[in-house]
């Protein structure tokens, strides 16, 4: 996560790297004009432009005083103003402003509260193709930052840094075959994803999975693509490579579980794009870069619990990547580590000391709708009546037998109490209470919750028997999907992890008297994990729900998705 708060520093440049020329757009704050007022057009000045000096003459300063990039002789680029204007900051909100870097112990800071920026955008003509710029902002005469800068970098299409703040000289290492690999000189300015080839292992429950991050540049290695360096790919191209891509990684790479090779059941590819927000799926139909395209492909492993091992053999390594980062998440967390030609197995071991399979378990929650009737003790006190009957109109000694007989039954009627239960329901009993409705329906949305980890289409029906009731399974299975199925960028699923502020409300009995429907309302806390990054997601749910008992076992009978709304 980027603390510094750059991109929402007083003063904004974004510098772009092209082939003949460096682009720098500039947002200058209203209140440091001083300091840029090379830029300021005549027409813009107050006091007039009487004995000021023409605007070639100001740019010469600017290049060489204010803002400076310079070739690796010393001499700084000649710099062109293309166009110098008032407008308003464009909104970088930073989720973090306000909060306390937790390394710095200081107050991530917030943008200025006066929107209004001067803009310019500034060309600095190149001089064939250096390997080396210098950046300097503008100093005093110590040598300390006149102002305050949050910069950004690219190299053509490829961001160099994420937002980093522009405050002494900076040293940019340009590599003109594969822009990719531009970087500054500085091991703070660094970009969110700066590796061209990535290993995810997920371990989850009912699910491992494997996932890799490679460019399209790079897959060329090991693929035949046949795209130029420039190239820009179609949406036809990009479909084919998607489908190639999923080919490729499932014959390669094998993985294995508690050491027997195993197949992907399925798989899916995404592009990615590396932006000011880190790695983002690619949602919006539009042509790519190859120089920044980014495939991102999911292999899914079904499993029935959580294995004891898990190893993947890795086996593309280039010239570029002989050492590729890897990342293991399971329950506990993330572990990093790398794979090379020498060690090239990423490896997990199950050393989850408090992890508990998630099950489903009948929700049985009495609420006095039923009777629980003892009918071999009822039988046996019936006898041991008759007993008594035959005793006191008999005498003598067959007086005794009987009266031994109903003994014997009053005994095994106390000893088969709690045997031969037969539920039957009580005709007096009313719905359940609010406080009894909410804690038979908490617990069936956390057996759904549960049943929807499978992966395995058949698995996950009889996993839904369990909690939904047989004859109504197929329509409330169509409201559960919107209910719990959460997608999430790129078509995953996520997993709902907690419910939150449930609420029932309109609690009435259905019309068999062996039920009830309410109006329930909670929030759903889900989580989805691809390629080392964590979607969350806080959404609140609004249903109407019908719940009935079978043999002693609460199951949904009906359920309508009144309202969904995201909170976060």
């Amino acid at each position: 996560m980027n603390l510094t708060g750059a991109e929402t520093a007083a003063n904004i440049a974004e510098i772009i790297v092209l082939d003949d020329k460096v682009t720098v757009r500039l947002e200058i704050y209203v209140g440091d004009l001083e300091a840029f007022v090379d830029l300021i057009p005549d027409q813009l000045l107050k006091s007039g432009s009487e004995g000021r000096p023409p605007e070639n003459k100001r740019m010469e300063h600017f290049a060489k005083s204010v803002l400076s990039i310079r070739e690796p002789d010393g001499n700084p680029l000649p710099a062109r103003l293309k166009l110098a204007e008032p407008r308003l900051r464009v909104d970088r909100k930073s989720p973090f402003a306000g909060m306390i870097n937790p390394t710095t112990r200081q107050r991530v800071p917030a943008a200025p509260a006066d929107k209004r920026v001067l803009f310019a955008e500034i060309d600095y003509l190149l001089h064939g193709r250096p390997g080396v710029l210098t950046i300097s902002p503008p100093v005093d005469a110590n040598g300390n930052p006149v102002v305050s800068i949050g910069f950004i970098a690219y190299h053509k299409a490829v961001p160099v840094i994420d937002f980093r703040y522009l405050s002494t000289n900076t040293t940019l290492h340009l590599d003109w075959d594969d822009p990719w690999y531009s970087r500054f000189e500085n091991r703070n300015l660094r970009r969110h994803h700066k590796n061209a080839l990535m290993s995810f292992l997920y371990v989850e429950p009912r699910e491992v999975r494997h996932e890799v991050l490679v460019r399209v540049r790079d897959l060329q290695d090991w693929m035949d693509l046949d795209f130029d360096d420039d190239a820009v790919i179609d949406l036809d191209e990009q479909a084919t490579i998607k489908r190639r891509a999923r080919d490729f990684f499932e014959t390669h790479n094998p993985l294995r579980i508690e050491g027997k090779a195993r197949k992907p059941t399925s798989s899916r590819a995404e592009f990615l794009s590396i932006s000011v927000k880190g790695l983002t799926i690619i949602e919006e139909q539009r042509p790519l870069e190859l120089s920044t395209a980014i495939v991102g492909v999911i292999l899914s492993y079904p499993v029935k619990t959580v294995p004891q091992r898990v190893d993947v053999e890795w086996e593309l390594f280039n010239e570029r990547n002989g050492r590729i980062p890897t990342m293991a998440i399971d329950p506990a967390g993330p572990l990093s580590s790398y794979v090379d030609l020498e060690n090239p197995t990423i490896e997990w071991q199950n050393f989850l000391l408090k992890y508990v399979e998630p099950k489903i378990t009948p929700v049985v929650i009495e609420t006095g709708s039923t009777l629980a009737v003892p009918v071999a003790s009822l039988l046996l006190l019936m006898g041991a009546l008759i007993g008594v009957a035959l005793a006191i109109r008999y005498r003598h000694g067959v007086r005794l037998v009987f009266a031994a007989g109903s003994l014997l039954c009053i005994a095994a009627a106390v000893l088969l109490a709690h045997s031969s239960i037969v539920e039957i329901r009580n005709p007096l009993a009313g719905p359940p209470d609010e406080k009894q409705a909410a804690e038979i329906i908490n617990a069936a949305l956390d057996n759904v919750h549960n049943a929807y980890l499978e992966k395995v289409e058949s698995q996950l029906t009889q996993a839904l028997s369990m909690v939904v009731a047989q004859d109504s399974a197929s329509e409330v299975r169509t409201e559960l999907n919107r209910a719990v199925a959460i997608k999430v960028v790129g078509g995953g699923t996520a997993r709902v992890n907690a419910i939150d502020d449930l609420v029932v409300k309109n609690v009435t009995a259905i019309d068999s008297g062996a039920g009830f429907r309410s109006l329930a309302e909670w929030t759903a806390q889900a989580s989805a994990g691809h390629w080392g990054h964590s979607h969350l997601r806080r959404i609140r749910f609004r249903a109407l729900m019908e719940l009935e008992e079978f043999d002693g076992i609460w199951k949904i009978t009906g359920m309508t998705v009144v309202d969904s709304q995201q909170q976060s």
